[in-house]
């Protein structure tokens, strides 16, 4: 694919034009190779060409999660002699998605991600360590190794766990920066203090981390970020969202005003529940278009995810949107007692209490057909005066408390882990 890695720094004006302009070449390819989205053009009576403008978008249906679990082979655009790799979603939202790319899709992926690993300031002077898993059908694990070699830097594949082997890595070859699930930095600490590692003085310098917000949608530090910061302030900490659908991700640049976005491979809305635009003060659902995709490109797919948006100019240079960290799922919505809630801010709150090792939220359906919810707690301490501190917590911060179960942090732990899944598991939705 053509790279244009410089239009980032244009002027507003410019990076809308140079988007339609990919756009409309986005939506000739779909009207003459998507068999799902030729029937819905035809089926709305909409002529593909007359989408010239990120504004004509409006005119067009979304496409949802159900769309490509009901119709996944008919998003494909090429012949699947030409696919070259398979994978899926995680399926937190239902059964996963099978989403397949070409040689060009896997050449966009590297730059995208090359994109990523330059805004958070790193070069091909850095060396990586990679502590997600690669395999399991992981689209991002690949994308990270793909963009880092894109990029010149040096890799480590260590996959996902196993602290003494990270430490040993670590040591070995020196990496500058790594890549994991922020809670993931909490066991490589713990490690490190109860085996005489000082971590201070690692050769790690930096940390983009993935599944896990460390910022909160205002800009601070969630709990679990201040955590890590307080523990080893030395590791400066990016967040990058990602999925996927999208085929692109939106990570910190060195101000951590939001996740850029990478305005040459993705357009984004932000729509309320009836599809239309919010402004920068509501909170919108990410819906994409991705450009230059080639197996299966998508039109204004709605993501599922809640965030803010901010379209002033970054104080880095550049002047693409950028969006906050996730407030939550649209799918996961938690409407508990009068008040409407998103796991994350659950986790903000559990990540902030003493003795409390791990944790799994549960929602369910109670016997009048509302949202109930437990929270199955890990922890040494198990007394009763504990349980009601907790509750007490929750109420003072989102006035209302759930349900306490303690178990034992090794079940906790089963529970975060289940043998199918690529990433920890802290929402169990059961409705």
């Amino acid at each position: 694919m053509e790279r244009n890695s410089s239009i980032q720094y244009k002027s507003v004006e410019e990076i809308k034009a140079f988007q339609e302009g990919k756009l409309r070449e986005a939506i000739a390819y779909l009207a003459a190779r998507s068999p799902f989205y030729q029937r819905m053009f035809k089926e709305n009576g909409i002529d593909p060409m007359s989408i010239r403008t990120i504004e004509d978008l409006q005119k067009l249906p979304v496409t949802t999660k159900s769309d490509l679990q009901l119709h996944n082979d008919e998003f494909l655009c090429v012949p699947k002699s030409e696919v070259i790799d398979y994978v899926t979603t995680s399926g937190t939202m239902g059964n996963p998605v099978t989403f397949m790319l070409t040689e060009g899709d896997l050449d966009r992926l590297a730059y995208n991600e090359h994109l990523s690993f330059e805004t958070t300031g790193c070069t091909k002077d850095d060396i990586m360590q990679e502590m997600v898993t690669i395999d399991r059908r992981f689209m991002a694990g690949l994308a990270y190794f793909l963009g880092a070699r894109d990029l010149g830097m040096g890799v480590s594949r260590v996959g996902n766990g196993i602290p003494e082997l990270q430490w040993d890595t670590i040591n070995r070859i020196h990496p500058t920066v790594c890549m994991c699930v922020p809670s993931f930095l909490m066991k490589l600490i713990d490690f490190a203090e109860k085996n005489g590692i000082d971590y201070h003085k690692s050769s790690l310098k930096k940390c983009v981390c993935i599944g896990e917000a460390l910022r909160t949608p205002e800009g601070g530090y969630t709990k679990l970020g201040q955590k890590i910061h307080e523990k080893w302030p030395e590791l400066v900490l990016h967040g990058t969202y990602a999925s996927t659908e999208m085929q692109a991700s939106f990570t910190d640049c060195s101000e951590f005003a939001g996740g850029h976005v990478p305005v040459e491979l993705i357009i984004v809305e932000f729509l309320d529940e009836n599809n239309k635009p919010v402004g920068e003060d509501e909170a919108g659902e990410v819906t994409i278009t991705s450009l230059g995709v080639e197996g299966m490109p998508l039109l204004r797919f709605k993501t599922g995810d809640v965030v803010y948006h901010r379209t002033e100019p970054c104080k880095c240079g550049r002047n693409t949107m950028r969006l906050s960290s996730v407030i939550g799922r649209k799918g996961q919505m938690i409407k508990y007692k009068g008040t409407t809630l998103y796991p994350p801010a659950l986790f903000d709150i559990l990540d902030d209490i003493a003795d409390v090792k791990n944790y799994v939220v549960e929602v369910y359906t109670n016997d009048l057909g509302t949202d109930e919810i437990k929270v199955r707690i890990g922890s040494l301490r198990q007394d009763d005066a504990f349980g009601k501190a907790i509750k007490d917590v929750f109420r003072s911060k989102v006035r209302v408390a759930p349900q306490i179960s303690f178990e034992s942090p090794e079940y906790i732990a089963k529970l975060q882990f289940p043998e199918m899944s690529r990433k920890p598991v802290k929402f169990l939705d059961l409705r």
